[in-house]
């Protein structure tokens, strides 16, 4: 548990800081302009902080650490999608809703690991 708290720690504030800074009420214009090589280079960085977080939990139990390795497992994915089909990743961040939608989930988790990684219950 003591391993899921430090990494969620980290990735939580991480989510939070993330979404509210490339929200499109912060920077409305931030995915206009696009270029191949910088979403490479984020796909690249995302696949490595993806394989971290698997690496050093990759834990399958039926509580709230499973949602940090999920969130290993997506930035592994994400990371290789954004390297490969880096063409489709800029056609689908012109989608509006979807980015929203996105947004909204990963402000949660990010709020939620937050949470428990530090807030302690008092049993």
């Amino acid at each position: 548990m003591t391993n899921s708290k430090h990494i969620a720690g980290l990735v939580g504030p991480t989510l939070i800081a993330m979404t509210i800074s490339e929200s499109k009420f912060i920077q409305p214009h931030l995915y206009d302009t696009q270029i191949a090589p910088v979403i490479y280079l984020s796909g690249t960085l995302l696949f490595v902080a993806g394989l971290a977080i698997v690496r050093a939990h990759n834990r399958w139990m039926g509580d709230w650490t499973v949602l940090v390795t999920l969130i290993g497992w997506f930035a592994i994915f994400g990371g290789l999608f954004r390297m490969f089909a880096t063409g489709l990743y800029q056609q689908g961040a012109q989608n509006t809703t979807a980015l929203l939608v996105l947004e909204l989930v990963l402000l949660a988790i990010g709020i939620f690991l937050t949470f428990k990684a530090y807030v302690s219950i008092k049993s």
